[in-house]
């Protein structure tokens, strides 16, 4: 076992005893949370190579549904769209070899589609977590303590 897994780390600063120092993280009681961007209705630039792969990094921690616009070789018709929850993702050197996959509303298709085939992405899904953050539901906890409710129980909103 390493010293680490032993409760002893080289990086906390120690006195000259062998006795570790207060450390700041000590005193922390709760340790803060980070606030997620709200994506929902936003239909990004996909102007560049990082863009295309920022943008479907951020869909895929999307908890909601995304619509692929694909891109069509034929100049004459606009592309297909596809709508669904991207569950997955496949990152390869190139656009052509990176690959997303989604999990279709209407059918229980997993189509792939390369990064290259793809001219748009809109978040148009409600974001199914937004907003049921811990502290959320902690101040709804308090809030109805507050009001004198015994047996107070949070319970799930219901999926569409």
């Amino acid at each position: 076992m390493s010293g680490r897994e032993h409760g002893h780390d080289p990086a906390l600063p120690h006195t000259a005893q062998g006795i570790a120092a207060p450390h700041a993280a000590d005193e922390l009681e709760v340790v803060p949370g980070f606030e997620r961007e709200n994506l929902q209705g936003w239909i990004p630039q996909l102007a560049t190579e990082a863009d295309i792969r920022a943008v479907i990094e951020k869909a895929f921690d999307y908890r909601g549904d995304v619509t692929i616009t694909r891109k069509n070789k034929d100049k004459d018709k606009e592309g297909s769209q596809v709508t669904g929850y991207l569950f997955d993702r496949r990152i390869g050197p190139t656009l052509a070899t990176s690959v997303v996959r989604l999990m279709l509303a209407t059918s229980n298709e997993r189509p792939a589609i390369p990064y290259s085939e793809i001219a748009a992405i809109a978040f148009t899904g409600r974001d199914t977590a937004a907003g049921k953050s811990y502290e959320a539901w902690v101040k709804k906890y308090w809030e109805k303590r507050a009001k004198g409710e015994k047996n107070i129980s949070i319970e799930p909103e219901a999926l569409e």
